[in-house]
């Protein structure tokens, strides 16, 4: 199928073939026809599927061809909720690149900035609005816009709204927009909690469902690397020179570590910086912007800032610490492989993490290859200490391990994969991946995987 047969108009065609689209990925095949239709729309679809595109186009194309009467004052006629800054600033530039030959006017609305200037432009016109729930309900506080004449409402990334507290905002949102609108939702995931949402949001929606759940990209491949926790920096460092890394998209559990990790990096002559809630938007927003062009060669991140990051043809994620949540991997290393390119998933093991790890293995049903590095194995003589509140005990020395303070797991007080591993000579476990209690367990494949 070719963009040419999905009813797009001629201006928003000439947009999409200037960035050298040709042919729509399959959630685009999918929710364009729908969202042309008027129907509200249920899409479970992961970053990297090209979804923005999937929205964007059709809500681009309703709006440029509606005979609406409009009231004098161009209203917003189109919201777009995200849960991140970065994702917002991408998601608005897409509109504005595939809108460029319309008479359409776009905004981004995000906190971390000065608020002024967006009163000011919202005294313009601007007929699609990208926000995220916060800023937007600080606008609506202070009655600095208006949407009483939104038609169209997207929900991007909506298992991670949830995951970020946004609930309430989004209902309180929800209670202002008029009741005749069409509604969109975006989900990489569909928990209970996207199900009550969807429910309690959309009339008799058209489904689509992309990208099985959980499912990792065939073109990313996956290795180990196991490594004693207070080597990390060191096995990072080395592999990242030693294989001339470049765009290395580096995922630990905090923020401090993050920190830390991207101070260590420079000091070994890796260009580095890092990117989470306690940055300034616009130290974000550099430090994005040098990573995307490559003049940073390691954007060191945590999850929830790095969810915003869509880079094309991203060749390198490396987890130095493995997430508490297994369904969070999944998340990570999909920022590479995007799109038909190949891309390179590594993750840094220690003893502490072999639950986790095992925990990945059984969600992704697959086995991942180990590779050993020389003068890098695993010291046998060293237990593994219980992740407790996302923080391995022992390592709250600023230099010392991967970094102190690490974040708690989602649900509270011990990590959602258990207690610690099973001790050294432990018989295994039947099933795959099981039975990891101390580091030998992962030389199973040999060195497979070099």
């Amino acid at each position: 199928m070719l963009f040419t047969e999905l009813g797009l108009s001629e201006p928003i065609l000439r947009a999409v073939s200037e960035r050298g689209y040709t042919e729509p990925t399959p959630i685009q095949a999918q929710a364009i026809p729908v969202v042309l239709s008027g129907r509200d729309l249920l899409a479970g679809a992961q970053t990297g599927t090209g979804k923005t595109a999937g929205f964007t186009l059709p809500i681009l194309q309703l709006l440029s061809t509606s005979t609406k009467t409009m009231p004098a004052k161009a209203p917003i006629r189109a919201l777009v909720l995200i849960p991140t800054r970065e994702l917002a600033a991408q998601v608005e530039e897409s509109v504005r690149d595939y809108g460029k030959h319309l008479k359409l006017n776009s905004m981004t609305m995000i906190g971390g900035v000065n608020i002024n200037p967006q009163i000011s432009r919202l005294r313009t016109r601007v007929d699609i609005l990208v926000a995220t729930p916060g800023r937007l309900l600080d606008h609506l506080q202070q009655k600095t816009v208006d949407l009483s004449h939104v038609e169209i409402l997207v929900l991007d990334e909506a298992d991670r709204m949830l995951d970020m507290g946004f609930i309430r905002d989004i209902k309180k949102i929800l209670a202002i927009l008029p009741k005749q609108r069409q509604n969109l939702l975006f989900s990489a995931t569909f928990s209970d909690e996207i199900k009550a949402l969807a429910d309690g949001l959309l009339n008799n929606p058209a489904l689509i469902e992309v990208a099985r759940r959980n499912a990792t990209a065939e073109l990313i491949t996956q290795k180990i690397y196991p490594v004693d926790r207070e080597r990390k920096r060191a096995l990072l460092t080395q592999l990242i020179k030693e294989h001339n890394w470049f765009q290395v998209l580096v995922f630990t559990r905090t923020k401090h570590g993050a920190n830390n990790l991207a101070e260590h990096l420079n000091k070994e002559g890796i260009s580095a910086m890092a990117i989470h809630g306690n940055k300034s938007q616009s130290a974000r927003t550099r430090a994005l912007a040098e990573f995307k062009t490559g003049t940073l060669q390691v954007l060191c991140a945590t999850d929830i800032a790095a969810r915003g990051i869509d880079i094309s043809e991203l060749p390198h994620v490396v987890n130095f610490e493995l997430p508490n949540v297994a369904e969070d991997y999944v998340h990570r290393i999909g920022r590479t492989g995007r799109a038909g390119s190949e891309g390179e998933a590594s993750s840094l093991v220690c003893i502490d993490e072999h639950k986790l790890l095992h925990d990945i293995e059984r969600l992704i049903k697959r086995e991942i290859p180990v590779v050993q590095v020389p003068g890098f194995e695993p010291d046998p003589r060293i237990k593994a200490e219980p992740i407790l509140n996302g923080q391995n005990r022992g390592q709250g020395g600023g230099g010392r391990g991967q970094g102190r303070g690490q974040s708690a797991p989602r649900s509270g007080g011990q990590a959602r994969s258990g207690g610690a591993p099973k001790p050294a000579g432990s018989k295994p476990a039947s099933g795959n991946g099981a039975g990891r209690g101390a580091a030998p367990v992962l030389h199973r494949t040999g060195g497979r995987g070099r």
